[in-house]
């Protein structure tokens, strides 16, 4: 194995609160929110970098305004569908009622307010709904599994956020025999009206886990800038630097690294848990989960996707909160154990002798830290001849036999080492 350096478009935001600042107030929300009233401040669950100062900026814009905010968690069935569970999701995160200077108000409960033509119920949770008014935040970003000009960003979080977990239920249940593009187009509008929703913040990184822009955005202008920013996000998304891999290595999957633990944009698994078709960037015929992040608190989601893995990552997996995220994702086979092994070795060999007919000297083979870090990465040297024909990689070690440690496991893949 050798490790690798690849380059990306590095556009970034230095200031994080100054650029909130800067955003909100090309808005003009102070023709909108008048002294006293109360804004809910949606906070999902994703690992957006710097969400805390984000969050704690957009509260001291409220603040600014003599606004009264306080923050909902919106999250769908994250955290075990329970508010206390979404609070230590948040609390990971560094957003505290006392590190964000408001409340934080979470219930999973909701209220009905309206319905699809199809009669699909319109939820909302209750104490944004009680607020004067909403203002969305999320990071804008390609869905693992909604194909669209909107994927994931402050639809979804209108839709599955604010819906909590019986909103994402049904929402996903309808997307089953429907598509993500009409559900929002019947829902968004009503949830917008319905709870008074007076601004957006859309949040776009870089290849580098890194906040590229941030951006307000208008109530009408939602669908439009939303649109736009996805083209943005998909640009910067990392990529595997090559389309063909035998076995792809994982150290980490979580829901702070993913919806579904690993980006299946990144892995080519976006329409199909094991195999990669004519949609996908990207063919890896095996994949080795090696562990969990400790974000995700035992959160598993994605799993699934994987074939191998070991022990240790079977014994983290909290079963039932796994289980609800994906149960209510209608994504069941996320939620599947794959063959486990003692040691990191065996499942390595293991997963070798099922790519076909490779020594395994001669297999390509990649080792990744999570699908959000692909910055640098270790491949095998069967992808010494393709090196060549990249330019926007650097190879910064010689080739070594990989390595494991004194139990037959190998070294978690750390930047910069």
């Amino acid at each position: 194995m050798a490790r690798l350096k690849q380059q990306f478009q590095r556009p970034q935001e230095r200031n994080l609160r100054q650029a909130v600042f800067r955003e909100l107030a090309a808005l003009h929300l102070e023709k909108k929110i008048a002294p006293g009233q109360t804004v809910a401040i949606t906070a999902g669950s994703r690992g957006i970098s710097g969400i805390d100062v984000i969050i704690k900026g957009v509260v001291e814009f409220i603040q600014s305004l003599d606004g009264i905010p306080f923050i909902v968690p919106a999250m769908g069935s994250h955290g075990g569908a329970t508010a206390e569970g979404q609070l230590a999701v948040l609390a990971g995160y560094g957003i505290t009622p006392a590190t964000m200077g408001c409340e934080i108000r979470s219930s999973m409960a909701t209220t009905i307010v309206g319905e699809t033509a199809a009669g699909i119920p319109i939820h909302v949770d209750q104490h944004a709904l009680a607020a004067d008014h909403v203002l969305v935040v999320n990071r804008i970003k390609p869905h693992t599994g909604f194909v669209g000009e909107i994927e994931s960003g402050l639809h979804k979080m209108l839709l599955i956020g604010l819906g909590k977990h019986l909103g994402a239920t049904v929402y996903h249940q309808a997307i089953v025999r429907s598509s993500f593009r009409k559900i929002w187009q019947e829902v968004a509008p009503v949830v917008i009206s319905k709870a008074r929703v007076v601004a957006g913040l859309g949040i776009v990184e870089n290849a580098f886990d890194e906040t590229a822009l941030i951006a307000g955005v208008l109530v009408d202008e939602f669908a439009e800038k939303e649109a736009e920013l996805l083209k943005l996000a998909k640009a910067y998304l990392p990529r595997l630097p090559f389309r063909e891999i035998d076995l792809l290595i994982v150290d980490q999957i979580g829901k702070n690294i993913s919806g579904t633990g690993m980006d299946t944009n990144i892995v080519g698994r976006k329409y199909n848990d094991h195999a990669a078709t004519p949609q996908d960037d990207v063919s890896i015929r095996r994949i080795f989960v090696r562990g969990l992040t400790a974000a995700t608190h035992g959160n598993a989601t994605g799993i699934g996707i994987a074939e191998f893995t070991n022990h240790r990552t079977v014994a983290s997996i909290d079963r039932e909160i796994t289980q609800i995220n994906c149960v209510t994702a209608s994504h069941p086979t996320g939620a599947m154990i794959p063959a486990s092994y003692e040691t990191d070795r065996q499942a390595i060999q293991e997963a070798l002798k099922t790519i076909g007919w490779v020594p395994p000297h001669q297999a390509k083979v990649i080792q990744i830290r999570d699908t959000l870090h692909l910055g640098e990465l270790l491949v095998s040297e069967a992808f010494a001849p393709e090196l060549a024909k990249h330019d926007q990689i650097q190879q910064v070690t010689d080739w070594e036999e990989m390595e494991f440690d004194q139990d037959d496991n190998l070294r978690d893949l750390l930047p910069g080492e």
